[in-house]
């Protein structure tokens, strides 16, 4: 399957690239519905959700645009790793909702966004290719 190879660049610049949209779509809805959002921020206990909130909205943007056009694409990975990490400890945080409905949404999304930080982890180890 050598002849596979020949795709790699692309496939690269494809995966960067919804790893970028993923980003970008959120923190835009972040922006369009604020007040929302920062009440879900404020009932799920995040702390300084009113200064934290711009703070994600800038990170997700920008770094869903740096990762489309593959600019510094090891911190900004890592910093995209650490920011969805932190979005599932206090956002997704399935654990306390025992009972509730909710819940196997919440574990959906809590596996999903592990995955999505395990690619960001991979994309981190992949600078040489800016």
């Amino acid at each position: 399957m050598e002849w596979f190879k020949k795709f790699d660049n692309l496939f690269f610049v494809i995966g960067r690239t919804l790893l970028g949209l993923y980003f970008i779509f959120p923190g835009l809805g972040k922006v369009f519905d604020f007040t929302s959002t920062l009440a879900l921020m404020q009932e799920k206990g995040v702390p300084l959700s009113s200064i934290l909130l711009p703070v994600t909205i800038l990170v997700q943007i920008t770094g869903g645009v740096f990762l489309i056009f593959g600019r510094q694409l090891r911190m900004t990975s890592l910093l995209l790793f650490v920011l969805t990490i932190l979005i599932n400890l206090y956002i997704h945080n399935f654990w306390s909702l025992a009972g509730d409905p909710s819940q196997a949404h919440e574990i959906q999304n809590f596996v999903k966004n592990l995955a999505i930080a395990a690619g960001l982890l991979v994309l981190a180890t992949k600078d040489k290719h800016q």
